[in-house]
């Protein structure tokens, strides 16, 4: 048993919990996920079953889309709407289409973001969310992410009555941005605190919603043999590394997890190796510190 489970994570869960329960339903321990995703988010899941856990670590760098409503008028502590508000500022004026497209345009691109407290960034050996809670500040450090794609998908709505202005967006970035952030400083650039009103994550890489499965899907079907049907081959989740096939001889050297000397032509640090069969072997990369060859940095071939 083993492949990626695309999960629809339902919103109240963490990741760890959802890691549980597919735990209890698959009948096996071997189950981890590819990066959290907050607790109020649904969303697209990706779940490593079996030997699928192997790569998990290639499926963190994922690009992810994300389908957002950001309401400007007030902030909260954690950035979202499950916070408490620190600041309000009402707006009374709405901003024209062409105002807010341009803005969307602005934040396309590399750009520098402050993580928020309530998130599992660590500092000093200690996660943001501890200091949070227990009403401590510290320093936050900056990180760079990138917007792939930032697009006005909705009709803008100022509310009279709360004085606030919304609207949604379908967002593609790379891994590490925080969503909820950037709402807030969408808010920021506009003179106005603002914060995340809904999120959704609509694809992990190449899984999007439309292949993934529900917790209450996978627990109407009757038993493993069921559910092993709905997961996805391994080699999905690794497709986005390019691949080097090789011949009979060498298959051997790397079942033994031999160094080899590198393909010519071969100009990626990273890459899968596959068998004429089409089963992968391994993931190797470009020696680091010998010229010219190549090494094993994750076997996936078990005999």
């Amino acid at each position: 048993m083993e492949g990626i489970l695309p999960l629809l994570k339902p919103a109240g869960m963490t990741s760890h919990d959802c890691v549980m329960k597919i735990r209890r339903l698959y009948q096996t321990k071997k189950v981890g996920h590819t990066g959290t995703l907050d607790p109020d988010v649904v969303g697209v899941l990706p779940i490593c079953i079996g030997k699928a856990t192997k790569v998990a670590q290639y499926m963190s760098d994922y690009s992810k889309t994300y389908v957002g409503e950001v309401t400007i008028g007030f902030s909260t502590t954690t950035e979202d709407a499950s916070g408490e508000v620190v600041e309000t500022k009402g707006v009374n004026k709405p901003w024209s289409k062409e105002d807010i497209i341009a803005l969307l345009n602005s934040f396309k691109g590399e750009i520098t973001q402050i993580p928020p407290m309530y998130s599992a960034v660590k500092v000093n050996g200690k996660k943001l969310y501890e200091y949070a809670r227990a009403n401590q500040t510290v320093e936050r450090p900056t990180r760079k992410v990138r917007i792939h794609r930032l697009e006005l998908t909705s009709d803008l709505t100022l509310n009279e009555t709360s004085n606030t202005f919304s609207f949604s967006f379908e967002v593609e970035c790379s891994k590490g941005t925080y969503v909820r952030t950037l709402a807030v400083d969408l808010g920021k650039a506009l003179g106005f605190p603002a914060h995340m009103s809904h999120l959704k994550r609509t694809a992990s890489g190449p899984f999007t919603t439309e292949v993934c499965t529900s917790l209450s899907e996978l627990e109407e079907m009757e038993g493993v043999d069921e559910r092993v049907k709905v997961l996805r081959p391994l080699d999905e989740a690794i497709a986005h590394l390019p691949m080097l096939i090789v011949d009979n001889e060498v298959e051997q050297l790397i079942k033994y997890g031999s160094v080899l000397s590198e393909e010519k032509g071969l100009d990626e640090m990273r890459f899968t190796v596959y068998n004429g069969q089409g089963e992968c072997l391994a993931i190797y990369q470009k020696h680091p510190t010998k010229p010219g060859l190549i090494k094993p940095e994750k076997m996936i071939w078990t005999s």
